[in-house]
């Protein structure tokens, strides 16, 4: 399987995984993400879930975001 996420996974832990996400979730709205520290002290127990509730992002707009750069999201 190529690049998966998935909801319930930290934040961090995707970003450590995967950089490029980065500029991905800041297009989405995901701003925080960005400013320094926030990955290292939020990241750490903030999910995609509980992001996109948050923030209130549309889980169809995030699931073809991270598509359209050859991701796949999973539950």
């Amino acid at each position: 399987m190529g690049k998966v996420l998935r909801l319930d996974e930290s934040i961090y832990d995707l970003v450590t995984r995967h950089p490029e996400i980065t500029g991905i979730m800041v297009e989405l709205g995901f701003h925080d993400i960005a400013k320094p520290g926030m990955l290292q002290t939020a990241g750490r127990f903030m999910n995609l879930s509980k992001g996109m509730k948050l923030k209130k992002i549309d889980p169809e707009t995030v699931r073809q975001a991270f598509e359209r750069q050859g991701f796949t999201i999973v539950e």
